[in-house]
């Protein structure tokens, strides 16, 4: 297999510190920087298809919720003990500081 050399650039001290690394593993700069790099994408990878299921879950839950987003109640719709718990309900699900999702309608 032919190789491709790739050109990389570092901060001085960041260059030492690993090529003293790939010293003390017993290997040369390149074969060290090829062996962090791929076992960084097969822990990527291995992420990835651990949460495909999840992931694959939140986007259907997603794309769903989008449908209903457009429907907006106007501020006059409820009452206001309603809508003070609507509130209460949304701090719970986002966090008191943003009662509202971002990029959706809310109840204020």
């Amino acid at each position: 297999m032919s190789k491709v050399r790739i050109s990389i650039s570092l901060e001085s001290g960041q260059a030492d510190r690993i090529r003293s690394h790939a010293e003390r593993a017993g290997m040369d700069l390149s074969a060290y920087l090829v062996n962090a790099a791929t076992r960084q994408m097969a822990e990527t990878e291995a992420a990835e298809a651990e949460f495909a299921g999840i992931d694959a879950l939140i986007a259907d839950a997603e794309g769903r919720a989008g449908a209903h987003a457009s429907a907006e109640v106007e501020d006059d719709s409820l009452p206001v003990d309603d809508r003070r718990a609507v509130d209460e309900a949304m701090g719970l699900v986002y966090g008191a500081d943003e009662a509202t999702p971002r990029g959706r309608g809310g109840v204020a």
